[in-house]
């Protein structure tokens, strides 16, 4: 299975350790990566409908 090494700073690695408290480090590591990779996911499709939408209003508007 691939891996992804990454590197902390011990400020950054504690915060981490701090907010994991109830997860595995790898484990919270893994999800939170994954829910944010999502969340840009879904803000960009977002973004897209809404720049599409006002594209059409403009071009309705211009016609």
């Amino acid at each position: 299975m691939p891996s992804l090494n990454v590197t902390f700073t011990e400020a950054e690695l504690e915060e981490i350790r701090t907010a994991s408290a109830e997860q595995s480090l790898k484990s919270y590591v893994h999800d939170t990566a994954l829910n944010a990779a999502r969340s840009r996911k879904a803000l960009v499709a977002q973004l897209a409908q809404r720049v599409a939408a006002t594209s059409a209003e403009l071009n309705a508007r211009l016609a």
